[in-house]
């Protein structure tokens, strides 16, 4: 027998919005800055083994695929802050308003690219 109650609006069919993009993304950044922390861990544990393994991680993080994931890190890092920021304002009640959670999700998306770029220019002393 055929189950013929109405699904639920499928993705196909869903109109995409900011909020939903800033939430899904913070649940994802979520979890890469657990995996992250976890690898930052191994990796200073690995100085316990010699300095050897430690250097051939710092050789990674050292080519330009290294400075890329440092860069993907620290725009994870940045925009899971700032996502959390906006869900403490919102747990007090604040900002359910269609237009003020379109406004605080761009400045999510937006501020955390800033933030990013902040800093990488305070890591090559820019600054």
């Amino acid at each position: 027998m055929q189950n013929k109650s109405p699904l639920s609006p499928h993705i196909q069919i869903y109109k995409w919005h900011i909020s939903s993009l800033v939430s899904i993304s913070h649940r994802i950044t979520g979890i890469i800055n657990i995996i992250v922390i976890t690898l930052i861990c191994l990796w200073a544990s690995l100085l316990l083994l010699g300095e050897s393994r430690y250097e051939t991680i710092n050789s990674l993080l050292d080519s330009y695929i290294g400075k890329f994931i440092i860069l993907g890190i620290i725009w994870s890092f940045s925009f899971q802050v700032l996502s959390e920021i906006r869900h403490l304002i919102m747990d007090l009640g604040y900002g359910f308003e269609l237009k003020t959670t379109k406004i605080t999700g761009l400045i999510v998306i937006f501020g955390s690219i800033i933030l990013t770029v902040i800093f990488y220019l305070i890591g090559k002393n820019f600054f």
